[in-house]
């Protein structure tokens, strides 16, 4: 089978731990615009339920939109910003695996 290799690319990134922390979010006290309060009703998302992923409650959160729709964002997520402006979510240990800092 054929192999292939990403093209090297820059991407700006910023690491996610509760609301306000994505540089376009705005205050921390208001609901960000990139990266809004995690909503969703039922028991199986109760405030002292915990999510699988991250063994953290659902109620520190947060929710994302993408081009292949809305996606959950655990605290220390990073927010990646594409080379089209599209954001998404990615776990910290393939964010390291995958990216390393520019030197400017």
């Amino acid at each position: 089978m054929p192999r292939y290799r990403a093209k090297p690319i820059e991407i700006e990134a910023a690491q996610w731990w509760v609301n306000g922390d994505h540089p376009e979010d705005g205050p921390t006290d208001h609901e960000g615009r990139i990266v809004r309060y995690f909503r969703h009703p039922g028991p199986d998302y109760a405030g002292d339920v915990l999510h699988e992923a991250c063994n953290r409650i659902w109620h520190v959160h947060g929710w994302i939109d993408t081009l292949e729709g809305g996606h959950i964002v655990c605290p220390g997520d990073w927010i990646v910003t594409g080379l089209q402006g599209e954001r998404y979510p990615v776990k910290p240990r393939i964010f390291t695996a995958t990216y390393e800092p520019v030197e400017a």
